[in-house]
C-alpha cells in the first residue's frame, strides 16, 4: 500500500449555501433535464439546509434522472465546456458500485467531501478497501461532476481527481478495469487543441496510479428523510 500523500494542495473554498447550489443548477437547466420544477428543487434545498453540516453539503442529480454525457458538457473553465473522451462512448453504462448505495430520490446530499489530495498516487485498486475500512464511500462520476459544477476551483492542475465509486460491469460480471476520473485537457491528441484548459472526463485503468489525481469521497449520503 503506498504511503499517504502530504503534498501541499490548494485549501478549497467553503461550499455554496444548498439554496444557492440549487439556483446554479435551474441556471444551467438542470431541473428541466430531471423534469422538476423550479419550485421543487429551491424547496428540496431549503429543507434540506439544516443538514448540511458545518463542513456544508453537496446537492446532487440521481445519475439515473441526470447521467454524465448530460452533465460534462454543462462543465466550464476558461470559458470552455466539458467533455467526455472519445473512447468512454459507454460512460453512461457506469454504474455505482454494490457498496456505493444511493438514495431512491432524483435529488440527495452528499456529506464530508474529500477531494483525496492524500491519495494522489494510489490505485484506485488499493484506495476502495482503504476508504471503505475508514467509513467513507467513493464518489461516483456525476457526483464529481456536481462537485465541479458548483465550487470550479475544486479542479486545478496537478490535482484532479478519481471517481472510482462508478464502474462498468461486463457481461460476465467482472468489472471493466477502466475508472472515472475528472482532470484538465492538455488540448493534445484526440482532444484537440481548442480544448486546452477544457474540464475532461476521462478514464483511468483500476491498477494505475497517478501522481496527480486523488481519490474523492464523501461520508455519505442522504436525503431530508434520512
Amino acid at each position: 500500500m503506498p504511503e499517504t500523500t502530504h503534498a501541499t494542495s490548494t485549501v478549497l473554498p467553503a461550499l455554496p449555501a444548498l439554496s444557492a447550489q440549487a439556483e446554479r443548477l435551474i441556471e444551467l437547466g438542470v431541473h428541466e433535464i430531471i423534469g422538476l420544477s423550479t419550485t421543487e428543487l429551491r424547496t428540496f434545498a431549503g429543507a434540506t439546509e439544516a443538514l448540511a453540516g458545518g463542513d456544508g453539503a453537496l446537492l446532487a442529480v440521481h445519475p439515473n434522472q441526470a447521467p454524465a454525457s448530460v452533465l460534462a458538457p454543462l462543465l466550464r473553465r476558461d470559458g470552455k465546456p466539458g467533455f467526455v473522451v472519445t473512447d468512454m462512448s459507454d460512460v453512461d453504462l457506469f454504474a455505482p458500485l454494490d457498496t456505493a448505495t444511493l438514495p431512491d430520490a432524483p435529488l440527495y446530499l452528499l456529506t464530508g467531501l474529500d477531494r483525496g489530495d492524500r491519495m494522489a498516487n494510489w490505485s484506485p485498486n488499493e484506495a476502495l478497501p482503504a476508504l471503505t475500512a475508514e467509513a467513507r464511500t467513493p464518489l461516483l462520476l456525476t457526483e464529481g461532476i456536481h462537485w465541479v459544477l458548483q465550487q470550479p476551483a475544486v479542479l486545478e492542475r496537478n490535482h484532479c481527481f478519481m471517481t472510482i465509486g462508478s464502474r462498468l460491469r461486463k457481461a460476465r460480471g467482472t468489472l471493466d478495469a477502466r475508472t472515472p476520473a475528472i482532470w484538465i485537457s492538455n488540448g493534445t491528441g484526440r482532444d484537440g487543441r481548442e480544448r486546452r484548459n477544457a474540464p475532461k472526463v476521462g478514464w483511468c485503468w483500476a491498477g494505475n496510479r497517478h501522481t496527480w489525481l486523488g481519490i474523492a469521497s464523501a461520508t455519505g449520503r442522504r436525503t431530508q428523510d434520512r
